[in-house]
């Protein structure tokens, strides 16, 4: 816990808080002072967030969670208020990458799978999510993490990513205008390449790794995934009260 606690007394959700990007957030909101609930498809690295959380005396819970399941979602808000009384904050992070192929030649399940999840599983969470902050008092916020693949940069090979990012881009702006009247702000990080497993090649080294990131970003390495969270958390707080249908764009430079 820190001094600077601006989610004390506050509920956070994290969808594919398991790892990764994901378990970065949900450890900076519980040292911001909100209690946080983790969600995913697999129980072990769900528990061990939680078990991060409670050693630096923090209170979490892990609910195993699919967001292509409408009853998934739903439980899970059910499942959260029920555990800390409210939902004040969702971060929509699970996501899927799927294998690059050329447009014509992406077989047709991968397409599904990943319009299935980093879209439709996006707009489930939110829709339920919304249900709850637009009737309890003080409203919400969102933020849907999304990529800098998408809306601002393409690249050969992956279409149904870049697809279901741009559409989650556009999905994040509408649902915005549509519910800021109901005091529900929603927004989207999009990161670039991050210090994180998704970003590395098959077989390569964290040096090969380092390397290929001096050359390939301005910046000159990846993010790490504290600066993606420290968005996420400011666009979760009091403090962009007047940001609703921002995308934020953490990726050093490279989409400039």
């Amino acid at each position: 816990m820190t001094a600077h606690a601006r989610f004390a007394g506050r509920t956070a959700l994290v969808t594919g808080g398991g790892t990764g990007i994901g378990r970065e957030i949900a450890l900076a909101f519980a040292r911001e002072g909100a209690r946080v609930v983790v969600s995913g498809r697999t129980a072990a690295p769900l528990k061990e967030t939680v078990a991060l959380i409670e050693t630096e005396g923090g209170e979490a819970a892990a609910v195993t969670a699919d967001v292509t399941s409408s009853e998934d979602t739903a439980a899970l808000v059910r499942e959260t208020v029920d555990r800390f009384g409210g939902l004040d904050v969702a971060v929509n992070n699970a996501g899927v990458f799927v294998p690059p192929a050329p447009a014509a030649d992406i077989p047709e399940e991968d397409w599904r799978r990943a319009l299935d999840v980093n879209l439709t599983g996006t707009w489930l969470a939110l829709k339920h999510q919304v249900a709850r902050m637009r009737v309890q008092e003080g409203g919400g916020a969102i933020v849907n993490v999304s990529s800098n693949l998408g809306v601002h940069s393409r690249q050969p090979g992956l279409a149904a990513y870049v697809a279901s990012k741009a559409a989650l881009g556009a999905l994040t702006r509408n649902a915005a205008l549509d519910h800021i009247g109901e005091g529900v702000r929603i927004n989207t990080v999009s990161p670039g390449k991050v210090d994180a497993p998704m970003s590395t090649l098959p077989g390569e080294t964290p040096e090969e790794k380092a390397a290929r990131m001096r050359t390939s970003i301005p910046r000159g390495r990846a993010a790490h995934t504290a600066e993606i969270a420290a968005a996420v958390l400011y666009l979760a707080s009091d403090e962009a009260g007047s940001t609703v249908g921002a995308d934020l764009v953490v990726d050093g430079a490279s989409t400039a």
